[in-house]
């Protein structure tokens, strides 16, 4: 008979140094003493640390770095921008002790935001060191020749391809593997962020809000931005997670969580890479939010919401103002339940400062 996640998890935590479930009282303690306070969530976490250098990057890293690729001018005049991923097969660190062997971008799950420009001229060259066919198929505008599927940019192990594609439309996108079978290449780690900025050149009816994203703006700078990719670990390979979270590591902006000045908005680029659960979503605490679903509208296709779903690839643009609010932790979590409990909660530290 196959476990279900819940025994799997039980296993897990009658192994010492692996995990624990805490109570309610040892984590506020373990919090208290790991923040000089006491988060109050009475939810499960986990004991010990992450090798955050052994994994090779950091949730803060993953929350914050943009690649902006190589920016440079075609012959033409037009404004070009290229980068260099490579698919690598890699163990990665997902909680205290819980080890998974991931397939990524450039030593990293998920792989890195590309960030560019509407209308720019893209180059992605894509080298596959791992140890099965992969592809990076964007979710954008681009020609079947440059998709990322067989026939169309497949890559077999120790080979190359580069992707040529323009950059549109606008928004927040999503890039993965499209080798067969989807769901374990998607899952194992082979995915991430591309955020093409609005050209407010093209769009004079909404140039302010355009000025807002475009990086390198007087207007952008305001914004404190963040990547968010939810996923999800299946450990031992049944179809079923048994971790959740935003950036891969398990409660890792729970245990730590996101310092944001209430004076400046927030702007998070969302996206759902969770395999074997159908929705995912992210719950507000103590406030509300305008919602750009896949990012390609200047204007919110929801406004003033504190909860948003999204299916597997799907993603948007949250904007939040915390401005009128007094300072404290702020808590956001996937509302299902047992995703947060297995992982996926965090917290807004909002400050002064």
């Amino acid at each position: 008979m196959r476990a279900t996640r819940r025994q799997t998890l039980a296993a897990i935590a009658g192994i010492p140094g692996i995990v624990a479930l805490l109570t309610e009282r040892a984590m506020a303690q373990s919090t208290a003493g790991a923040h000089g306070r006491n988060l109050h969530t009475g939810d499960n976490m986990v004991v010990g640390e992450v090798n955050h250098a052994a994994n090779g990057f950091t949730p803060e890293q993953l929350l914050t770095e943009f690649d902006y690729g190589e920016p440079s001018i075609g012959p033409d005049g037009r404004p070009e921008r290229e980068w260099t991923i490579t698919a690598v097969d890699k163990d990665i660190e997902i909680a205290p002790g819980v080890f998974f062997p991931a397939w990524t971008y450039n030593g990293r799950v998920p792989g890195p935001a590309l960030r560019c420009v509407e209308g720019e001229r893209l180059r992605i060259h894509f080298q596959n060191g791992g140890s099965h066919p992969h592809s990076i198929h964007l979710h954008s505008i681009h020609p079947a020749r440059m998709d990322g599927v067989a026939g169309a940019g497949l890559v077999e192990p120790g080979e190359a391809f580069t992707y040529e594609v323009d950059a549109r439309p606008f928004g927040c996108h999503f890039y993965h593997c499209h080798a067969v079978p989807l769901k374990r290449h998607i899952h194992k780690g082979l995915y991430g962020a591309l955020i093409i900025d609005p050209n407010p050149d093209r769009h004079a009816e909404h140039r302010i809000p355009a000025l807002g994203r475009r990086h390198g703006t007087p207007e952008h700078a305001r914004w404190q931005e963040f990547v968010m990719v939810m996923n999800g670990f299946d450990t031992n390979f049944d179809d079923e997670n048994e971790f959740y979270a935003v950036n891969s590591i398990a409660f890792a902006y729970g245990r730590k969580p996101i310092s944001v000045a209430r004076s400046r908005p927030i702007r998070i680029y969302l996206v759902n890479a969770t395999e074997f659960d159908p929705i995912n979503s992210l719950h507000l605490h103590g406030n509300f939010f305008d919602y750009y679903d896949h990012g390609t509208t200047l204007t919110p296709t929801s406004r003033v919401v504190d909860t948003i779903m999204q299916c597997q690839g799907q993603r948007g643009i949250l904007e939040i103002d915390f401005s009128g609010h007094e300072p404290g932790l702020y808590m956001f979590h996937a509302h299902q339940s047992e995703f947060a409990e297995l992982g996926w909660m965090s917290f807004f530290e909002v400050t002064d400062a």
